[in-house]
């Protein structure tokens, strides 16, 4: 009897220390699995099982525009990408004149990438197109201003003159940096020869670039701590910005013993997918300059597309055409963005001349890119997006409203070329974000092997189980 009483103690003992061992796996585990979300509660949980959820991250109205996620994503992929892929292998759009070697008027120049791919192969004399050569308008005089539609002086107008393009003109952008008349030192490129990609410009000083453009000129916000005109530049910057790192993730090189190119998805996701606001600044700078692509729609449709070749010149004309008075964009996102809010109240001309400032030395920056490749695409896109901002607030700094809208061909190469990456970074986020965010987020099922083994080493001392070799 003493004898049975004793052994019943002892397996009781033993059944609490195989208890106690169980919790404390248990406690380790779930402790484990809220330091990181990749570690499962149950070792043999190989297949994890999810709600179902909405796979769409982003819906509904675009933050300060008036079109939603869906429909951008429908017109951008049916619509828009399509066409402006072609527009832009034009021989019109993909000539674009540079000023390529310039001085950094903010620090030396000494940043310069190690790849060749850094290299921008210019353009022969005999390669671009003749009518490129030839003199151009200095301008319209003031006398040919004409006035829309009279709304109060506090207001922008959103239409422009009718009979709005008048020829070619040769004048500077006030929102931009470079003297676009100084034909002295501009060279031609062709952009289809030398495609936005990466270049091996990485570094602090490839850094510096955009540390100075946010620190200097375009300060984070918080809602209602700063105006709605420094929210749209600070919002337009991030987009761009955005934009840019999706194209150097989508064309990558991943090995250069091979020089093996592809898409670098842990990089897009690691700069733009992990952080939802850059997301949403990137379909906010898109829907910004198809804003003003479509306001100056008259004028881009009246335009001289003229290279020279008058079987592509036509088709340029219609594909433009097409773009600017497209019927599915008219219906289902006739105002992607509404400019008219902005600039209100007596501080407006004063509060668009400081933003004004800031975008030029914006602009300015560019110069300071060490890379040549590099230093082209900053300088296309910067300047596609002063050209935009010049479209959508076309009052110039006296303040005199409805000025009819002067454009240079290099704006106009430069709008429709920025407006086309702008489409690819979305479409490539569209396309690419959920598969690589579900990648990247929903992979829970299984611990690491390392946890596996550490687990089963505490289970073997403790209750002498033998677990089968976790499938390598």
């Amino acid at each position: 009897m003493v004898k049975s009483e004793v052994r019943k103690k002892k397996r009781m003992r033993s059944w609490r220390w195989v208890v106690g061992a169980m919790i404390a796996v248990l406690l380790a585990t779930a402790v484990a699995s809220m330091n990181s979300p990749k570690i499962s509660l149950f070792l043999n949980n190989h297949k994890s099982c999810h709600c179902a959820e909405d796979s769409r991250k982003y819906t509904g109205i675009v933050e300060d525009c008036c079109c939603d996620y869906e429909t951008v994503d429908s017109l951008n992929s049916q619509v828009l990408h399509p066409l402006l892929q072609e527009v832009v292998a034009t021989p019109f759009f993909r000539y674009f004149k540079v000023k390529l070697w310039c001085n950094c008027p903010f620090w030396p120049d000494d940043g310069m990438c190690r790849l060749r791919d850094c290299s921008v192969c210019e353009c022969p004399e005999n390669e671009f197109p003749e009518p490129f050569k030839r003199p151009v308008y200095r301008g319209l005089s003031s006398d040919d201003l004409v006035c829309q539609e009279g709304k109060p002086e506090a207001t922008v107008d959103r239409t422009l003159d009718r009979k709005a393009f008048r020829g070619w003109i040769e004048t500077d952008n006030p929102w931009t940096h470079d003297d676009e008349t100084d034909n002295g030192e501009m060279t031609y490129v062709n952009l289809q020869l030398n495609p936005e990609r990466y270049t091996g410009y990485v570094g602090p000083l490839a850094r510096r670039i955009w540390d100075a453009i946010y620190s200097e000129n375009c300060p984070q916000y918080s809602s209602g701590e700063i105006c709605q005109e420094k929210k749209v530049l600070y919002k337009l910057i991030s987009g761009l910005h955005s934009s840019i790192s999706v194209h150097i993730a989508a064309d990558y090189l991943l090995d250069e013993s091979t020089n093996l190119w592809g898409n670098n998805l842990d990089l897009l996701y690691d700069r733009v997918l992990r952080y939802p606001d850059r997301v949403r600044n990137l379909y906010f700078t898109f829907l910004f300059v198809l804003r003003a692509v479509t306001k100056a729609a008259d004028y881009l449709e009246q335009a001289e597309y003229d290279t020279g070749n008058h079987a592509e010149d036509l088709k340029t004309h219609s594909l433009v055409r097409q773009l600017v008075y497209n019927h599915k964009l008219q219906s289902a996102c006739p105002i992607p963005f509404d400019e008219a809010k902005l600039w209100q109240g007596q501080s407006g001309p004063e509060l668009k001349q400081q933003i004004q400032k800031h975008f030029r030395n914006i602009s300015a920056l560019m110069d300071c890119v060490g890379c040549e490749k590099c230093r082209l695409w900053g300088k296309l896109q910067v300047h596609g997006l002063g050209t935009a901002l010049k479209i959508l607030f076309s009052v110039d700094s006296q303040n005199q409203q409805g000025q009819s809208l002067q454009l240079q061909r290099n704006e106009v190469i430069s709008l429709i070329n920025l407006l086309n990456r702008l489409s690819e970074s979305v479409k490539f986020v569209h396309d690419m974000g959920p598969s690589i965010e579900n990648a990247t987020e929903g992979q829970v099922s299984e611990p690491p092997l390392s946890k596996l083994k550490e687990w089963q080493r505490i289970w073997e001392s403790v209750i002498g189980i033998r677990f089968k070799k976790t499938p390598s």
